[in-house]
């Protein structure tokens, strides 16, 4: 899927880190909080440790439910100190964030931004393609599921295809379909603060 202005504008440098943002400005606040994803594994953080070195690690699992939570100033230190800090970025937990990361191009455009500056050896060691079945294994939490020995070579039947690439449009579907709700709320609450402070003027008032 490939990427817009839009998703361009969600991607910020906040402390160090790469965050990506909600498109609406009003939503970026200091304290949102976020999850740390490791954007060419296809992992979301789930907590920290520390190698022989004493260098942090960040830990990972390839599920979104299993991920923790992070304050931006606490996701930005743990990115900044990670032995393998051009591999992460902090995702706020925003309905049109998540909606335009996973499905949107937003997880394309930063693995873009972040290849420029890992090594190629260690990009192509974790880079997972990113496909409906990965991206629905990662958000679902589904289960690998081991094909038959004859069925290994020939992909996903049609009609599972269909059924992932379906569904990952739903969630850019809704994601947008909530920010149009949110913005038809705003300009009927902007119109009806318009006729009231109109309504004196109005002959016969």
């Amino acid at each position: 899927m490939p990427t817009n202005v839009r998703v361009e504008q969600c991607v910020a440098r906040e402390r160090g880190a790469l965050v990506f943002w909600s498109p609406e400005p009003r939503q970026r606040r200091a304290g949102a909080p976020v999850q740390i994803i490791d954007v060419f594994s296809l992992q979301v953080a789930t907590g920290y440790t520390r190698d022989p070195q004493g260098r942090l690690l960040l830990e990972a699992q390839p599920s979104v439910a299993a991920g923790r939570s992070w304050s931006l100033e606490k996701a930005a230190q743990l990115i900044r100190n990670d032995a393998r800090p051009h591999r992460w970025v902090a995702l706020q937990l925003d309905k049109r964030a998540w909606g335009l990361f996973w499905a949107g191009g937003g997880l394309q455009h930063c693995r873009a931004l972040l290849a420029d500056q890992i090594g190629d050896a260690e990009a192509c060691s974790a880079l997972v393609p990113v496909t409906p079945e990965a991206l629905l294994r990662l958000v679902l939490d589904l289960p690998t599921q081991p094909r038959p020995p004859a069925q290994q070579s020939t992909g996903p039947a049609p009609w599972q295809l269909v059924a992932w690439t379906s569904l990952v449009w739903l969630m850019v579907l809704a994601a947008t379909v909530a920010g149009f709700l949110r913005a038809l709320d705003r300009q009927d609450q902007k119109l009806e603060l318009l006729l009231e402070r109109t309504a004196p003027a109005l002959p016969g008032s």
